[in-house]
């Protein structure tokens, strides 16, 4: 699987955060390579864990509005009138 790539923008973003988490949490303060640095080891070391349980919830979510769907077609269903015997 190849590695996951974000905007430029949002690795900025990420990377500035992970500078004021070590600063306001542990009072180091470390520079844009080392963030980056986190942000990747970040990425494919807990990245895959979160990405396959997005697909977990993601699945869960499908299976129910498909239940539900399901639900809604059988309600559709016509029956056909019972002839006298």
């Amino acid at each position: 699987m190849k590695p996951t790539k974000l905007p430029r923008e949002t690795r900025e973003t990420m990377i500035a955060n992970i500078q004021q988490f070590f600063e306001m949490e542990r009072g180091e303060t470390i520079g844009e390579l080392a963030a980056d640095q986190v942000l990747d080891f970040m990425m494919t070391t807990i990245g895959p864990h979160m990405y396959n349980q997005a697909l977990a919830d993601c699945r869960t979510l499908v299976n129910e509005r498909m239940a539900g769907i399901e639900e809604d077609i059988y309600a559709l269903e016509q029956r056909p009138p019972m002839r006298p015997r």
